[in-house]
C-alpha cells in the first residue's frame, strides 16, 4: 500500500486478486432479500453508474464483494454498450455476469493484453463518489466472457468489500470462482496461478462461486 491506496505487492510485480463477481438481477431489493434469507448474506445500497443506466447493491465480503447489478434507467441503458449488454443478459432471468480481478498495475496488465483502459465512477447514496479504472470490459461482454480487471482510486477502507453490513453469516471473502470456457485461454489471460479458478467446459462465463465464512463455505450458483 502507498498513500493508503491499492498497489502491487512489491515493486515490479503485478498482483492479481479477486475483487468482485457481478450477478445481474431484475430486482435489486428482491435479490438482496433472497441472499439474506437463503445464505445469511446482507447487502447495502450501492448507487448508479452514470451514463450506463445500471445500478447496484453490494454484498461486502471483506477484501472483495458480490455485486448485484440491474437496469435502473432503461432509456439511458439503451444508449450504453454496457447497459444494453446487461439488459440482454437478463432477458432469461437473473444470472452471473462477470468476474472482476483487482490489480495495482492496470496499465501493465492492459499493455500485456493489448487493452484500452476506461475510467468509471458511481455515486453512493450518501453523495460520496467512488472512482476506478477498468481494462477488458469489451472482452467481458464478448463471446469468451473473460474476466476483466480493475484498479481502484480509493483508500482501502472505502473499498466496497469493506462496507459495514448486518450479515447473519460471517463472510471472510471469495474462496473460488467457477468459470465456463477454455482453461488454458483463461489462465493465460489472467496471468497468474494464484487464484482458485475452477474452469469447466461448456458455455463461457461465471457459473458459481464459493464464499469462506467462519462456519464453513457458502456456494452460490
Amino acid at each position: 500500500m502507498a498513500n493508503g491506496r491499492w498497489t502491487t505487492a512489491m515493486e515490479g510485480a503485478v498482483s492479481i486478486e479477486f475483487d468482485h463477481v457481478i450477478r445481474g438481477v431484475s430486482d435489486l431489493d428482491g435479490a438482496g432479500t433472497r441472499l439474506l434469507s437463503e445464505h445469511g448474506l446482507s447487502s447495502v445500497a450501492g448507487g448508479r453508474h452514470p451514463g450506463h443506466g445500471t445500478g447496484n447493491r453490494i454484498v461486502p465480503l471483506g477484501t472483495d464483494y458480490l455485486e448485484l447489478m440491474a437496469i435502473v434507467d432503461r432509456a439511458e441503458a439503451s444508449e450504453s454498450p454496457l447497459g444494453r449488454w446487461v439488459g440482454e443478459a437478463l432477458r432469461d432471468g437473473d444470472r452471473f455476469l462477470a468476474l472482476c480481478l483487482r490489480t495495482g498495475s492496470l496499465d501493465l496488465v492492459a499493455e500485456r493484453l493489448g487493452l484500452e483502459t476506461l475510467a468509471m465512477s458511481r455515486s453512493k447514496p450518501n453523495g460520496e463518489t467512488l472512482r476506478w479504472r477498468l481494462a477488458g470490459l469489451d472482452r467481458m461482454m464478448g463471446p469468451e466472457r473473460l474476466p476483466f480487471f480493475i484498479q481502484w482510486d480509493v483508500p482501502l477502507d472505502r473499498h466496497p468489500g469493506r462496507e459495514p453490513a448486518d450479515h447473519r453469516a460471517a463472510p471472510l471473502g471469495l474462496a473460488w470462482v467457477e468459470l465456463g470456457g477454455n482453461a488454458r485461454r483463461i489462465h493465460e489471460w489472467v496471468g497468474t496461478d494464484g487464484l482458485d479458478l475452477r474452469v469447466v467446459s461448456g458455455k463461457p462465463g461465471v457459473r458459481a462461486l464459493g464464499i469462506r465464512t467462519r462456519a464453513g463455505e457458502i456456494t452460490i450458483r
